[in-house]
């Protein structure tokens, strides 16, 4: 009697077995949903199990059509299957290290499937190929699954498609790439109804909001169908963090850390390798020459790793460390994602994470296996950063972190969309507009909405008609198609929503790639000047077509590139976790290691002022020979804070004519005046009226100088300036000339423009975070205001006016010589008295 073959099911079964593994019940739960017709999200903690999870269902799916199919239809060894399952990454770094964790059942399995990349990476010679026929699974990103819908043959190439896996969806959820995902989404959903979508996710918050997103809705605008499927809840993640030996000598403020190198270098030589994760590139190239001039012997043990690095000297670390032949990487969020580095036993976060997600996301680079301890190794650049490092291991143990809120009708990704489905084989304006209402994003949209985007696409709106290059879809026979096909190649190259300033390639005079840097830092250079990149001290040698000339410098010195979007604010979940410690410090309780560190500076606060607790809203004034001070402290983070502080001394200026000066952080707010500010707290209380707060906010803030700044990215997704054209590259400056021309037009002759309504929401909502301010606004109104008369700065204060020293550059004194010098003064006259 012939045994029977085994099922698709135990042949994978097997396959765990065959390396001492089985598989872990969310991943049979995940496979068997899938097998079932349904979509999803799944959830687990990194290193559990997540990509398999995802993958081996579509895999049990083909193994068994292909047991199905008649003799004659079996497909042959040296053939493959056609398209079956498209995974999507956020970022194209990761793309080769996906692949490589789906091929490897797949190969051991021997089933025909072939699994290749389609990134911006990929050769001339492999587009080609799969211009002819795509793989069996294709591992790609938002950008790029947009550029293939463009095509006008897109229906034949995904025709065969069964799945869609959307890897780290939390680092998508919330942005306009995200926003993307869902258009492409729909997009293949017009053309494979029963589409099974999977999202992957880590750490999120709003775990069912996130996976209403992902799948499709029902007609009617009824809640989708979904299964969400969470993984074991058991992995452990021990933080630990590097304790000053003198809290007394250490910084109240800063962003560098670099008192603690000694500690680092310690805890690096205890481990095998490490990954040390820091907030911003400038931090991680400092801390990269930080650390081989206090070791050199550890030059080659140690390598640099961020986006703005050339990919080989990116992908030349991420080998040495899988190789065990680092002993550390300095690294940015670039390393935040996806990699599975077996060999990394320990991952130090240099400075406040700022978030409890990213504690999470970036302490799960270590034990990247199932029932491994995750370690993360915290070390602060300042004092009071303790405190949040033990807010974060708070809310760790409690299972809290924070959610992410998808987008809502952002209007430049839609008319992006849009050409991008004209350009593909045209449209029929309902049916779009049909397809369009089923994402989460543009479920709202109104038909008005709707016939504004069609207007704008096809005529280039009120304000541009007079212009044939902006009438980019053109109807003939009651179909919107592509006007041109110079139209099409423009758009394609420009595809996309991650926009930054326009960078340029840095390369040594002999032609080798380094990567690149934002032109507006090389724009500041002039020939000869040193600055700090790729771990090297380089002399600029020229500016050439965008490609910035070096040669290696001897120089000890140089300027430290700033790139854009590097600001991390503190998060609502880790602020009210901050106050509830502090609260309990008022206390006399210092539980923590962290806590009980700091305990000699905040009994120091306790003593120059008093402990911030909830429910009290401290004010502390102090006059000095620079003015008087005003400081307050909301905690509700550093862009809420910085809107809060222009429309406090707005209306006190409104008050009386007076110049004032603001600076803010994540825990409060400096006023700076010549005179008096405030001297009651009903004044104070008057201030935070929320009545007219939008109408002020929006005063106090050059709203329409910010929301021209947000316009010049909405021109760029919207197509109305391009970041590139076919083999040319486009200076900054004619960019933002371009776009603020196009501002300028509209608000003239356009003023109902629907971009220039979205710029004023997103400079609202992302620059000046106005949900988090105008609920600052109504909690401090509830609160009892304590008004502290000080002689001297508080270890609190201190921080917000070091800030604004450093800002201001007002002595030829270094920042840091200044600041040693108060910190001594202050402790000198402000210490406590015994108890």
């Amino acid at each position: 009697m012939i045994a029977p073959s085994p099922t698709p099911l135990q042949r994978v079964r097997a396959w765990f077995a065959s390396g001492g593994r089985e598989p872990l019940p969310y991943q049979e739960q995940a496979w068997e949903a899938y097998l079932a017709g349904k979509s999803g999200l799944i959830h687990a903690p990194t290193g559990m199990g997540k990509t398999y999870a995802a993958w081996l269902g579509p895999v049990m799916e083909s193994m068994a059509d292909a047991a199905s199919m008649k003799p004659r239809k079996v497909i042959r060894r040296h053939h493959t299957m056609p398209l079956r399952v498209v995974w999507l990454t956020p970022l194209r770094a990761l793309a080769a290290d996906i692949a490589r964790s789906l091929a490897e059942p797949v190969e051991a399995l021997g089933l025909p499937y072939s699994i290749e990349l389609r990134t911006g990476d990929v050769s001339s010679a492999v587009r080609a190929r799969q211009k002819r026929r795509l793989p069996t699974a294709l591992v790609t990103t938002p950008e790029s699954l947009s550029l293939l819908l463009s095509y006008p043959d897109w229906r034949e190439q995904f025709g065969t498609l069964r799945c869609v896996v959307v890897d780290e969806w939390h680092e998508l959820l919330s942005t306009k790439r995200g926003v993307q995902v869902e258009l492409a989404l729909s997009r293949l959903r017009s053309l494979v109804p029963d589409l099974r979508v999977w999202g992957l996710s880590a750490t999120l918050g709003n775990l069912q909001q996130a996976m209403q997103v992902l799948v499709r809705r029902r007609p009617g605008g009824k809640s989708p169908d979904g299964e969400l499927i969470a993984g074991p809840r058991g992995k452990r993640i021990e933080l630990q963090t590097l304790i000053p030996s003198q809290i007394e000598r250490f910084p109240w403020a800063g962003h560098l850390g670099a008192r603690l190198q000694d500690q680092v270098i310690a805890r690096i030589e205890q481990a095998q390798s490490t990954l040390l994760f820091t907030n911003t590139r400038s931090q991680a190239e400092l801390w990269f020459e930080t650390l081989h001039r206090a070791r050199p012997d550890m030059v080659g043990l140690i390598g640099l790793h961020h986006g703005s690095l050339d990919q080989k000297l990116r992908a030349g670390a991420e080998g040495l460390l899988a190789a065990g032949k680092l002993k550390a990487v300095v690294c940015t969020s670039s390393l935040d994602l996806g990699v599975d580095f077996h060999p990394v036993d320990q991952v130090m976060q240099l400075g406040s994470p700022k978030g409890v997600a990213r504690v999470v996301q970036r302490a799960g680079r270590s034990g990247h296996r199932p029932g491994a301890t995750s370690v993360l190794v915290c070390v602060p650049t300042h004092a009071f950063e303790l405190v949040e490092f033990a807010a974060a291991r708070m809310a760790i143990e409690e299972g809290k972190i924070e959610p992410r809120t998808p987008l809502k009708l952002p209007m430049d990704v839609l008319v992006q969309h849009v050409v991008t489905v004209a350009a593909g084989g045209g449209f029929i304006g309902e049916e779009l507009l049909h397809e369009v209402r089923t994402t989460h994003a543009f479920a709202e949209l109104t038909d008005q909405q709707w016939q504004w985007v069609l207007e704008f696409v096809t005529v280039g709106g009120s304000a541009l008609k007079a212009y044939p290059q902006y009438q980019k879809v053109v109807q003939r026979e009651g179909r919107h198609q592509i006007a041109s096909a110079r139209i099409a190649r423009l758009h394609r190259v420009n595809i996309g929503t991650i926009t930054s300033d326009t960078v340029m390639r840095v390369a040594f005079v002999s032609g080798r790639s380094l990567g690149n840097i934002e032109e507006s830092f090389i724009s500041r250079l002039a020939p000869g000047d040193v600055f700090l990149y790729a771990g090297r001290r380089l002399e600029l040698v020229r500016v050439r077509e965008m490609v910035a000339y070096v040669r290696e410098s001897r120089s000890r010195t140089g300027a430290v590139p700033r790139w854009q979007g590097s600001r991390f604010p503190l998060s609502t979940l880790l602020a009210d976790d901050v106050l509830r410690l502090l609260a309990e410090a008022n206390e006399g309780r210092f539980d923590s290691p962290e806590m009980h560190a700091l305990a000699p500076l905040l009994k120091l606060q306790q003593h120059v002022s008093r402990i911030p607790v909830p429910g009290v809203l401290l004010v502390e004034m102090t006059h000095s020979r620079e003015g008087h001070h005003l400081y307050l402290y909301p905690f509700a983070g550093r862009l809420a804070h910085e809107g809060l502080a222009a429309l406090l001394a707005y209306r006190l200026a409104r008050i009386k004519p007076r110049s004032i000066t603001v600076t803010a952080n994540d825990y409060g707010i400096e006023l700076l005046s010549h005179e008096q500010l405030v001297d009651s707290a009903q004044q104070i209380a008057e201030l935070f009226s929320s009545d007219n707060l939008l109408e002020d906010v929006l005063a106090c803030m050059n709203s329409t100088q910010l929301a021209r700044r947000a316009f010049r990215d909405i021109a760029r997704v919207a197509g109305l300036v391009f970041n590139t054209y076919p083999r040319e590259a486009r200076p900054t400056r004619h960019l933002q000339a371009s776009s603020d021309l196009f501002f300028d037009v509209f608000m003239q002759f356009d003023p109902e423009n629907l971009l220039l309504a979205q710029a004023r929401r997103e400079v609202l909502e992302a620059q000046l975070d106005y949900l988090r301010l105008s609920q600052a606004i109504e909690r401090v109104k509830q609160m009892q205001i304590d008004i502290r008369r000080t002689k001297k700065l508080s270890p609190l204060s201190f921080p917000l006016w070091s800030d604004r020293l450093r800002q201001q550059h007002i002595s030829t004194e270094k920042w840091h010589q200044r600041l040693a010098r108060m910190i001594e003064r202050l402790e000198k006259t402000s210490k406590p008295r015994p108890d």
